[in-house]
């Protein structure tokens, strides 16, 4: 309650807002296993430990929006399929997650929904359950039903792709779909805090005696926890992976990363 208090009275001043998610977060999670300082970036990285499951976390606060890139598989909408720890190292990424959910026919896949790289929409969907998650030019996330083609571009986005469903809202709980409700699996979770820091999770799931997973309630009550406005739920499964500084630190479902 103490901290919280902190949180309300500090929102006017974004280092002292800082400061104190930062010593939440210590508290909820212990100290970063990591930490970047760059000039584009700020990145911490915590282990995450909880009953029945395992996953990394980071907090990241963009210098400059060009730090974010979607990335394609082989910077193609149809290819064969690209790891992520791949995708990040020939990138130069220092922090990468895997993203939308795809599609495979014939060998080859194609993302779902909408994709968007460096302004240019590379797939359009209008389907209505779908999400779009993606960043606008000033870094900041925005995500929700993408109706129109104009509507990117009225909104300034510059990356982003497509999965499903919204977590949060405002810091409100959206309604889980049925098909979706209390399934216990690996997730890939983003969101921004109060503050506007990013945050970008990875649970791992399906291993015993590791991980079991979550469930997108279970999900939604600890990003609330956490000072999260908004969040969206991204490909999971054997999809999840979290690169960080060189090294995938997560265990996917599958063994090996997809």
């Amino acid at each position: 309650q103490s901290i919280h208090n902190l949180l309300e009275a500090s929102k006017s001043q974004t280092q002292k807002s800082a400061d104190v998610l930062d010593k939440l977060l210590a508290n909820m999670l212990g100290n970063p296993i990591g930490q970047t300082f760059g000039k584009n970036a700020t990145v911490k990285v915590y282990s995450q430990e909880e009953a029945g499951y395992r996953g990394y976390m980071a907090k990241v606060r963009l210098n400059n929006p060009n730090a974010l890139k979607m990335v394609l598989a082989g910077d193609s909408v149809k290819s064969r399929g690209e790891t992520t720890s791949h995708a990040a190292r020939r990138t130069g990424a220092i922090l990468a997650i895997n993203a939308g959910g795809f599609m495979s026919k014939g060998g080859y896949l194609t993302p779902i929904g909408t994709t968007v790289v460096d302004g240019k929409i590379r797939t359009f969907s209008n389907n209505t359950d779908l999400s779009f998650v993606g960043f606008n030019k000033n870094g900041r996330l925005v995500g929700g039903k993408i109706s129109s083609q104009a509507e990117i571009t009225k909104k300034g986005i510059l990356q982003g792709a497509s999965f499903l469903p919204t977590l949060l809202q405002n810091g409100k709980r959206m309604t889980i779909p049925k098909q979706w409700a209390n399934t216990r699996q690996p997730r890939t979770l983003i969101g921004h805090f109060d503050n506007g820091d990013l945050l970008l999770i990875v649970i791992d799931g399906r291993r015993k005696g590791w991980s079991n997973g979550v469930t997108l309630e279970e999900a939604q009550r600890k990003l609330q926890e956490f000072h999260v406005v908004d969040a969206y739920n991204l490909d999971g499964g054997g999809s999840s992976a979290f690169f960080y500084n060189g090294k995938l630190l997560n265990r996917p479902s599958g063994g090996k990363e997809r």
